[in-house]
Parts: C-alpha cells; structure tokens; sequence
C-alpha cells in the first residue's frame, strides 16, 4: 500500500510538473512572445557588448543599444536583399512558365491525348464509355479542386492580411524589449537571480550557460551541414551540366534546412519534369545527385549534430523526428537540446534521472 501510495503521489507531481512546463511555454512563447524573444537575443548579444563595454570609452548602456540597433538593422538588410533575390527569381520563373508550357508540357499532353484516341479505336464500346465517363468525372473533380484551392487561397490572403498588423505590433514590441534588455541585462538578471534560492539559483545558470552555448554550437553544425549539402550539390550539378548550378545549389541547400520538405522538396519535382519532358538522361542524373545528398545527409547529421550535442546519434535523431512531429522546427532544435540538458545536468548531478554507468561490453 505505501508502494502505491508514492507511485500515486510521484505520479501526480509528474502530471503537474508537466502541466505547469506546457503553461509556461504557452505564456513565454504565445502571450509573451516578444519579450521572450527579446531575452533571449539581449543574451546572444552579451558577449560583443562586453567586449565593447572593455574597449571603447562610451557606457555599457550606450554600447547595448548600439548593438542591438546593429543587430537589427544587419538582420534587417539580409532579410531585404533575400526578399528581393527571392522576388526576382519567381518573377523571371513567372515569366518564363508560358513559353516553358508551350514547349514543354503542352507536347506532351498532346503527345498523351495522340496516344487515347488511337488506343481507343480499338477498345471496346464498352469500355470506352467507361472511360469517358471516369474522364468527365476527373474532370469535375479537378474543377472542384482548383475551386477549392481558390477559396482557400482567397482565404490564406484575407487572413495574411488580418495578421500583418499583429504581426507589425508584435515585431516592435520584439525590438524595443530587446534594447531595453540589452541595454539593463545584469541589472535584469540580477533581479530575478534575487528572487531564487541558492539551489535554484545554480540550476538556473547552468541551464543559462549549456543553453545558449548549446544553442551556438547547434546553429554551427547545421550551417556545417548546409555547406556540405551546397558544395555537394555544386558539383554534382556541374558534372551532370546544369546552367547555373552555383547559384542552384544555394537555393536548394538552404531550402534543405527545411524539415519536411529539405532537397526532396526541390530535387524530386525537378526530375519528375524532367522525365516527363522526355530528357531521361539528366533525369537519372538528378536522382543520383539526390540520392548521393541524401545518403551523406542522413549519415553526418545524426552524427555531427549528436557528438556536439554529446548525444548518441540514435537519441539526437529521434529527438529530431519527434521534435518536427510535435513542434514543427522549433521542435527539430529544441527537443534534441532539451535533452542534451537533462544529460548535461544529470552528468553534473544536479537532477538524478539516469543511470549514467556505461554497460561495458
């Protein structure tokens, strides 16, 4: 009975802890989104403001708002010369659907509905008119589709624009805290150090510390795999002849950070077309290119991002699988930290949840 007892009583404590995690990640990352993000970049830029702070002769108050408005405005000029790339690139892939249409695909839709009228000339009645009518009832459906996508996409329109408001309040609200805490940050965090035990105290820096180090080192293996991914695709897609295949192979490989869609989501629609257009040979060699991506992708990922993780591989990608499946990208990076912590303070002996002795074979 007291064995069920302390099952019941830790069971219970379990299910509060957890609740009481989702109801702070909901406030931090829902109501308080802005200031959320606002610490967290204010501690990102620590390190430059006080390498400032020692050099030049201006406050530390000073030097923080001019870090921030550095980082913001960096940040800014990159995601505008992306913009426009990105613009000119669909409107010159705008321009060119037409004529690629009529010389493309219109062939071989023809070539297709050639080939229905001779088959049916020796088909039976029968059949035909089963045909026919499974042809018009596509037909119907594929209007309803195109219908359907209209008014969903009049609707993702209407709801974009009801968005970009909150969207604008919420992303001034994101820089004003983040220079406002940038500019205060011992001061801020000293507060709220005073407002914790010792215990809790050291639990917090720690996570503080392993996090944001854990965080860089997580941001430098994944742009270590995208610039494998680029001079891979750089190569292959020079070997096989490609136009343009420096330029090609950045777009997909950072499309590759993605995590449903990554080179597949480029590769295999490429060489569908490709194939469809009748060019066999390079569609072959675009799927060997992706394969070959793929197979060093999936070997070095697990790999890379674990041992800096100091995770086995297995964990690392089953924390990734998990984390896309439960949170989307933001689980792809913050489950697998998130259990980096629990080892990196169960290593420490700060919690005590794992058996760390090693079976020894």
């Amino acid at each position: 009975m007291e064995r069920k007892k302390a099952f019941i009583l830790n069971f219970v404590y379990v299910i509060i802890l957890l609740a009481l995690v989702v109801v702070g990640i909901e406030v931090c990352f829902g109501l308080l989104f802005p200031f959320t993000a606002g610490f967290f970049v204010a501690t990102l830029l620590q390190k430059p403001v006080r390498f400032l702070a020692k050099r030049l002769p201006l406050g530390k108050k000073l030097i923080g708002l001019l870090t921030a408005l550095l980082f913001f405005a960096t940040v800014g000029l990159l995601i505008s010369l992306g913009a426009v790339k990105l613009f000119a690139l669909v409107q010159s892939f705008a321009q060119k659907l037409p004529s690629w249409y009529q010389s493309n695909a219109v062939p071989i839709v023809d070539e297709i509905v050639t080939q229905m009228e001779n088959s049916a000339l020796h088909m039976d009645q029968t059949l035909l008119a089963a045909l026919e009518e499974m042809f018009y009832q596509g037909l119907q459906a594929l209007g309803q589709l195109v219908s359907g996508v209209s008014v969903r996409m009049m609707r993702w329109v209407s709801m974009a624009a009801s968005f970009l408001p909150g969207f604008f309040l919420r992303l001034l609200f994101f820089v004003i805290s983040t220079c406002f805490i940038t500019m205060d940050f011992d001061r801020i965090t000293g507060f709220i150090l005073q407002q914790m035990n010792e215990k809790a105290k050291m639990l917090f820096l720690q996570v503080k510390e392993y996090v944001v180090g854990t965080l860089f080192v997580c941001i430098r293996s994944y742009g270590i795999i995208m610039c494998i991914t680029f001079v891979e695709l750089s190569i292959g897609l020079t070997v096989i002849g490609v136009e343009n295949s420096v330029l090609k192979a950045l777009l997909i490989a950072i499309f590759d950070i993605l995590p449903v869609l990554g080179t597949g989501g480029v590769m295999i629609p490429w060489t569908i077309l490709t194939l469809l257009r009748g060019d066999v040979m390079m569609a072959l060699s675009l799927l060997a290119v992706y394969v070959i991506v793929t197979v060093i992708r999936n070997i070095i990922e697990p790999k890379l991002v674990g041992s800096q993780l100091g995770l086995h591989p297995v964990v690392t990608l089953a924390g990734m699988f998990a984390g896309v499946q439960l949170f989307g990208i933001v689980g792809l990076f913050g489950i697998p930290i998130f259990l980096s912590l629990l080892k990196h303070l169960n290593d420490n002996g700060t919690i005590h949840i794992l058996k760390t002795e090693a079976a020894k074979e």
